[in-house]
C-alpha cells in the first residue's frame, strides 16, 4: 500500500515523461510489481527460519545445561576425592607437621625387590595376626580429651581404664579413674578414640579401602613404606579410617598411623539446622598414633595424640587429645596365637619386652 501511494504521488508532481525522466514510471511499475513479491519472500524466509532458530536456541540451552551438569559433577567428584585423600593422595607435601614429627623426607622411589601390591598383601596379612594377638592381651588405657582456648582448658574428659578379661574370656573395661567431666563426649568420639586411633588394616577390611603408595620415609630409626588410605564408599551408619599409614620395611607391619574417623556427622545439614541443633553437628580431629614392638614381635599402639582446630558452623574449637596404651600383658589362656611361622602358647600374664618405638622426639 505504501508503494502504490508513493507512485501516484510522484506521478502527480513530475513533469511529462520526456528526456531523462522518461523511464521513471517504468521504474515505479517494476517497483510496484517486485516489491510485494520481495516482501512476501522475505517474510516467508524469516518465518521459515524462526522454528529453526528456536530449535537451535533450545539445543544450545540443552547443551549448556548438560555441560553445566557435567562441570558440577566434576567439581563434586573432585571434592569427594580431595575429601577422601586429605593427607596427600601420594603428595607428601600436604601432610601436616604433627604427622611428620621425628620423620625424614619422603623418598618417592618404588620398593626394591618387592612390588607395592606384594607389600600391601603382606602387611595386611600381618595385621590379621596383630589383631588376633592383641585380642589376647590386657592393657591400661588412659584417655585425655580437651578443648582449649590459648593456654586455658575450657573443657576436659579424662578416663583411665584397664582392658581385661573375665573368667569366660570375655573382654571387659574396668574404669579405675574418671573425674567429673566438663566436656561432653559423644559415642562417636569414644568410638574413634578406641578404634580409629588404633586402626588396623586387615585383609578383611582391605576391599573397603583405596590404598595408594606414597613413597619411603625414615621414622626415627625405622625405614618405612608410606601409604594413603581412604574408604572407597561410605555406607550409611558406618564409620571408617581416612589418613596415612607407615609400614616397617623389614617386619612389614604398620608402625605408625595418621588420620581420623569419617564421615563427619551433620556436615550436610543446612546452616539454619546447624545453628538450631548444634548437637547434630560432629567433627572429629586427626590423630597420629605410634606403635611399639611388644614381646619382640607384635607392633601394638602405645601413644596417640591430636592437636587441631575444628571449624563448626557456629564456632571454632581447639581440640587436644592424648591416648596412652600401657602395661601390655598376655592374657592367661590356652589359646594358641599363630604369628607367621611362630606358634605362641599363652600360659599366663607375662611382662612384655619392648623395642624402641617410633614416638615423637
Amino acid at each position: 500500500m505504501r508503494e502504490r501511494w508513493l507512485r501516484r504521488d510522484f506521478s502527480a508532481t513530475l513533469p511529462t515523461p520526456t528526456g531523462e525522466f522518461h523511464n521513471f514510471n517504468v521504474f515505479f511499475i517494476a517497483c510496484d510489481m517486485d516489491f510485494p513479491y520481495f516482501c512476501v519472500t522475505c517474510c516467508a524466509q524469516i518465518r521459515a527460519t524462526i522454528p529453526t532458530r528456536d530449535h537451535k536456541m533450545r539445543l544450545l540451552k540443552r547443551t549448556f545445561r548438560t555441560l553445566f551438569a557435567a562441570f558440577a559433577a566434576l567439581l563434586w567428584l573432585s571434592a569427594v576425592t580431595q575429601a577422601q585423600f586429605t593427607v596427600g593422595s601420594g603428595n607428601a607435601q600436604q601432610v601436616p607437621d604433627i604427622a611428620n614429627e621425628g620423620s625424614g623426607p619422603i623418598d618417592l622411589a618404588q620398593p626394591k625387590g618387592i612390588t607395592v601390591q606384594e607389600v600391601i598383601q603382606k602387611f595386611t596379612a600381618r595385621e590379621d595376626e596383630f589383631k588376633q594377638a592383641r585380642d589376647h592381651y590386657t592393657w591400661t588405657e588412659d584417655v585425655k580429651y580437651q578443648v582449649v582456648d590459648g593456654i586455658s582448658v575450657v573443657g576436659e574428659f579424662r578416663q583411665v581404664s584397664d582392658i581385661v578379661y573375665d573368667d569366660r574370656g570375655r573382654r571387659l573395661e574396668n574404669v579405675k579413674f574418671a573425674p567429673q567431666t566438663s566436656l561432653y563426649i559423644t559415642k562417636e568420639d569414644m568410638d574413634d578414640l578406641r578404634k580409629r586411633t588404633a586402626f588396623s588394616l586387615t585383609t578383611e577390611d582391605l576391599p573397603q579401602y583405596q590404598v595408594l603408595y606414597v613413597g619411603q620415609q625414615k621414622v626415627d630409626e625405622l625405614q618405612t613404606y608410606v601409604f594413603d588410605v581412604a574408604p572407597k564408599t561410605i555406607e550409611k551408619g558406618q564409620r571408617y579410617f581416612q589418613g596415612r599409614i607407615w609400614v616397617d620395611n623389614q617386619d612389614l607391619q604398620i608402625v605408625k598411623t595418621y588420620g581420623k574417623g569419617v564421615p563427619d556427622i551433620g556436615f550436610n545439614l543446612s546452616p539454619k539446622k546447624k545453628r538450631k541443633h548444634r548437637e547434630d553437628e560432629q567433627l572429629f580431629p586427626h590423630f597420629v598414633t605410634y606403635r611399639e614392638q611388644i614381646d619382640g614381635k607384635y607392633w601394638f599402639p602405645t601413644y596417640s595424640k591430636a592437636d587441631e582446630v575444628l571449624h563448626f558452623s557456629t564456632s571454632d574449637d581447639h581440640v587436644r587429645a592424648i591416648v596412652k596404651y600401657t602395661d601390655y600383658k598376655r592374657f592367661g589362656s590356652n589359646v594358641k596365637i599363630i604369628y607367621g611361622n611362630d606358634v605362641t602358647k599363652n600360659n599366663g600374664p607375662q611382662t612384655p619386652g619392648a623395642k624402641p618405638s617410633p614416638q615423637p622426639k
